[in-house]
């Protein structure tokens, strides 16, 4: 027993790098939130732009769409990462400023926002297809507002076709923090890797990283079919 306790203590020990974990956890929440905040603004904006009468909106939505679903996710990662590097350079040297040093964090932010908008402009596209369009024109003959038709209307019944591909953008939004670690910023992978070479157990830290996603995505996951659950309900009353 003693062996086996010993054993077992050494295994689940954390060499003093637990802290350096913990904020790696917290690092990879905050980004991935924060991530889906714009995913959530530059989709819906891509959507719309997609749907509207205009040629160059539709234009505009279709190329950035398009765009992101043929380049890697990691060398467009790369490309902004250093093209705001480039542009905030050029700016700060023509106000005069000098020098500007982007923040790792909000520069991950901005980065994974960027790419993963675009598949939630199509995930919200899709969503307002389905919606039947008799729908809109009445609540338009009701006299309704245009905000009032998307916030009573549109939004409400979006959502419940939405949300199924929401839950996978999500995760996927999620896993994909892993690849900040690239440009700098100590997420969980890098704080598990730094971990890991230090105490020559990298295949324990990794093991640990898996599983604190594991239980982000399991917990993801649940709220999600909450979620799914609750934009459903008035759908199956009706139906009932």
């Amino acid at each position: 027993m003693e062996w086996f306790s010993e054993h077992v203590s050494g295994l689940f020990d954390l060499s003093g790098y637990g802290l350096l974990i913990l904020h790696g956890v917290q690092v990879t929440l905050a980004l991935a939130v924060l991530s889906l905040a714009l995913c959530c603004l530059l989709g819906g904006l891509g959507a719309l732009a997609k749907l509207s009468d205009v040629a160059f909106l539709r234009w505009l939505g279709s190329a950035y769409t398009t765009l992101v679903r043929c380049v890697p996710d990691l060398l467009l990662m790369l490309i902004v990462f250093y093209g705001l590097q480039t542009v905030v350079a050029n700016l700060g040297d023509a106000l005069g400023i000098g020098y500007i040093n982007l923040d790792p964090f909000m520069t991950g932010v901005v980065t994974l926002g960027f790419i993963y908008g675009a598949y939630f402009a199509e995930t919200f596209r899709g969503a307002i297809i389905a919606i039947p369009p008799g729908q809109v024109e009445a609540a338009k003959a009701y006299g309704l507002s245009s905000t009032k038709v998307f916030t009573l209307v549109i939004f409400a019944q979006m959502m419940r076709h939405a949300i199924p591909g929401l839950g996978n953008n999500w995760l996927v939004l999620l896993k994909a923090t892993a690849l900040v670690s690239i440009i700098g910023l100590s997420d969980l992978v890098e704080a598990a890797q730094s971990a890991g070479k230090a105490t020559f157990r990298m295949f324990f830290f990794l093991i640990l990283c898996g599983l604190v996603y594991l239980l982000i995505t399991a917990l993801s996951g649940w709220l999600l079919n909450w979620l799914e659950k609750r934009y459903s309900v008035a759908f199956v009353r009706s139906a009932v």
